[in-house]
């Protein structure tokens, strides 16, 4: 066997691996455990519209924190990790391969299928840490550790300008995600013509409503930390905690941080809807 042929056979053994049956299963899992997430933060959050939430965080931090303290909570924690890293793994296959549609295979698409790969790797690593034993993994507080990395970002030659890039880059993300909600392009990556009339237009609903809620939340975090380089003041950042509690303090009172925690649960539960009839 020649070198290339050898090659080759290992890129198609690599290609049908990435398109298997288990790295379907796992991105499935996958979605399922993104909603559990965005559910809890949703909960944790109405929570603290109505009573402040007694000390608990409406982040990723909080909702692992939540977990925990329920009955099975590791065991939990251990399911919730490895179906993020299932996650991962084909995101990883998609930045490697290519996604499932026409435009699947664009250097943009696997490149943001990269960039998804690296952030669910991390998220899985941090819950799975904590299951393990190591309370700082994963519960820390988002607002804090915003805090920290902005501090530190400051000080470093041009920090100001990278800080600001950051945030500006995290706010067009943010309002990349929701313009594309309010505008069904999710809708492509779904297997619509397998739904019924009413689920069509449920799942329609609440990826609409729940995809512009989280890009807002993205949106707002993305100002605060362009705030806080113009201002050149770290304590400006905010994490996602403090992020939803700033829509407590407008004009509207608590309503609209209602308003948005109801989004993050309809985003969970479209999550379970995408880990059935997303195209993979």
């Amino acid at each position: 066997m020649t070198p290339g042929s050898a090659t080759a056979r290992g890129r198609g053994q690599a290609r049908r691996a990435a398109n298997s049956t288990a790295v379907a299963t796992g991105a499935r899992a996958g979605f399922v455990a993104r909603g559990i997430i965005y559910v809890l933060i949703g909960v944790l959050s109405l929570q603290i519209s109505f009573s402040g939430g007694g000390g608990k965080q409406a982040d990723r931090g909080g909702a692992i924190a939540e977990i925990a303290g329920k009955p099975f909570g590791a065991a939990l924690l251990w399911l919730l990790g490895t179906a993020l890293a299932g996650m991962a793994l084909w995101r990883l296959s998609g930045a490697a391969f290519g996604q499932a549609g026409p435009d699947g295979k664009k250097a943009s698409k696997r490149a943001m299928a990269a960039g998804r790969c690296v952030f669910y790797g991390f998220v899985s690593y941090s819950v799975l840490s904590y299951a393990a034993g190591d309370k700082s993994s994963g519960s820390g507080s988002s607002d804090q550790n915003s805090r920290d990395i902005t501090s530190k970002a400051l000080d470093w030659p041009a920090g100001q300008w990278i800080v600001a890039g950051a945030g500006a880059a995290v706010a067009a993300a943010g309002a990349w995600i929701a313009v594309r909600a309010l505008r069904r392009k999710f809708q492509k990556h779904l297997k619509m013509s397998g739904m019924s009339p009413k689920t069509r237009q449920t799942v329609t609903a609440i990826g609409v409503f729940g995809g512009t809620s989280r890009g807002v939340v993205f949106a707002v975090a993305g100002g605060f930390a362009l705030a806080a380089a113009v201002q050149h003041k770290p304590g400006k950042a905010k994490g996602m905690d403090d992020t939803l509690r700033s829509f407590a303090d407008t004009p509207v009172g608590p309503w609209l941080l209602v308003l948005i925690a109801v989004g993050l649960v309809a985003f969970g539960v479209f999550s379970w809807a995408s880990a059935r009839w997303r195209k993979l």
